[in-house]
């Protein structure tokens, strides 16, 4: 996906991701969630869960925001389930301020070893 590799913006999942799944390895899509493999993986298996209304990072999480935390935490739970059962072991992740690329919440599932 050229889009993803040469993306330079702030918020890739709302400006590439969400618009064009199907340019994706869809893991997961619902109404208020979307999962896929990671474009620039970290690890042999990386995830990335993300609430498809725009949600700015984790401490930024209001009241109206329950419906789509909740189902991104439901993913990620189920998404989680499955690598720790296929891989052995898995890693949840979210980054902060400075450590947060792009600019929306999102969720890293990853498995094995450091690319």
């Amino acid at each position: 996906m050229a889009d993803a590799l040469t993306y330079t913006g702030t918020d890739f999942y709302c400006d590439v991701a969400i618009p064009a799944p199907d340019a994706l390895d869809v893991v997961h899509e619902d109404d208020l969630v979307l999962a896929f493999h990671h474009t620039r993986p970290f690890w042999d298996v990386h995830i990335v869960v993300v609430p498809k209304r725009h949600i700015a990072s984790l401490t930024t999480v209001g009241p109206a925001d329950d419906a789509d935390v909740r189902a991104l935490s439901s993913t990620v739970q189920q998404i989680a389930r499955d690598v720790e059962q296929e891989h052995g072991a898995a890693a949840v992740l979210t980054n902060l301020g400075a450590y947060q690329d792009s600019k929306h919440l999102h969720v890293h599932v990853h498995s094995g070893a450091r690319r």
